[in-house]
């Protein structure tokens, strides 16, 4: 298989991101509730913090309406307990009036000084079933509101949806400059594609197999290059590494050993997006895989018995897993955003068996988004031990 690399300007590092878990998604056991590994502040400040220590780039903040933390509640509180990482806030597009949600991300980009990004989602509410084009239309303004809020002195917006005469935008600059945060987002309908291409900055994949993320991929940048833009595109992957390959795939068998199947349906139809584009392409991993669950040789779908989105782990040693990070950073993905059960015990065997190998980066400080007086400084050697 022949994979052409499409990714934007040169850069010979990636931004390699965790996951803290406020979403009620923390397990030792998959779809067995643990008290110890609740969506609580104490504990989900702690995975942020001994993120920040093994040295991930940026760290993602989910966003749900039925279970956990609110997500910028959380941001800001992190604030005074990081330095560096940056947190990668889900938005969930509709949810806060738009001139009214700048207004909060330039305040939380300013207490962060600059590490600030933001995922933005567009899903329906709860009780709500809006149709699609409805729902990425809002969210489409939304983004289009939020750029004039960080870039122009008033906001004159005119669409669907809303509308906004003379308003003023002194509040709502956010600490970077050129654009204010970057934006990622992630959907597999073409609506989504299009809204991606158009107004964001970092197309973010679930795990499939290569060939069709580069098929995606294609798909994405023919669309970006309609509108005159590059994206850069990233992955969201589960991981389970250790020091041979046989103990990871016995841990993994562990983690789904007292799944019961009804009891991960559950856990899968309550979110949201249960019933997205997205979540149907992991549904189908899981129906394409092997009799232990690999759509690829280290690539695991079990974890997606419990879990609506990304649903699935890469698998194996640290240096087999190190390969498939290589092999994604040639295809032209240079943003990952990894997790893994439990997230603080994962983190911990990543950190220390596979990101020192890597050579990282801040997006942020690569488009140029934070001021000369933050420098950028490259993590890692690159290099294999």
């Amino acid at each position: 298989m022949t994979i052409v690399p499409i990714t934007s300007p040169d850069l010979d590092a990636a931004e390699v991101s965790w996951f803290v878990a406020l979403c009620s998604d923390d397990y030792r056991y998959l779809g067995v509730p643990d008290g110890a590994l609740r969506s609580i502040w104490a504990h989900c400040s702690e995975i942020v913090k001994t993120s920040e220590e093994l040295g991930f780039r940026n760290i993602l903040c989910p966003s749900s309406y039925q279970v956990g933390l609110d997500t910028l509640s959380f941001v800001a509180g992190c604030t005074p307990i990081t330095s560096k990482i940056n947190l990668l806030a889900a938005v969930r597009c509709g949810e806060m009036q738009p001139i009214m949600l700048a207004r909060t991300i330039a305040t939380l980009d300013h207490m962060l000084g600059g590490r600030l990004t933001v995922n933005i989602i567009s899903s329906d509410f709860p009780g709500e079933t809006a149709d699609s084009a409805y729902r990425y239309q809002r969210s489409r303004e939304v983004v289009q509101i939020l750029r004039q809020a960080w870039t122009r002195d008033s906001i004159d917006f005119e669409g669907e949806v809303y509308r906004f005469k003379g308003v003023s935008t002194a509040p709502a600059k956010p600490y970077q400059q050129n654009g204010g945060p970057l934006l990622y987002f992630g959907g597999y309908s073409p609506g989504a594609l299009e809204l991606c291409a158009e107004q964001c900055d970092v197309y973010l994949m679930w795990p499939e197999t290569k060939e069709e993320l580069a098929g995606r991929m294609r798909a994405v940048h023919e669309r970006a290059a309609h509108h005159g833009r590059t994206l850069d595109y990233g992955l969201r992957v589960h991981m389970i590494v250790r020091d041979t390959e046989a103990e990871a795939k016995e841990y993994a068998r562990e983690l789904v050993s007292k799944l019961d199947d009804e009891q991960g349906r559950a856990i899968r139809e309550r979110a949201l997006d249960a019933r997205s584009h997205g979540v149907s392409h992991q549904a189908r991993n899981r129906e394409l895989a092997d009799a232990e669950g690999y759509v690829e040789p280290h690539l695991w779908t079990g974890v997606g018995r419990a879990r609506s989105g990304c649903g699935a782990a890469l698998v194996g040693s640290a240096d087999q897993v190190l390969s498939e990070i290589e092999a994604y950073m040639k295809m032209g993905i240079r943003a990952f955003i990894f997790s893994g059960y439990p997230h603080l015990d994962e983190a911990r065997h990543f950190g220390t068996k596979v990101l020192p190998q890597l050579k990282t980066c801040s997006l942020p400080h690569a488009y140029g988004r934070v001021p000369d007086r933050v420098p950028a400084t490259p993590l890692g050697t690159g290099e294999r031990r």
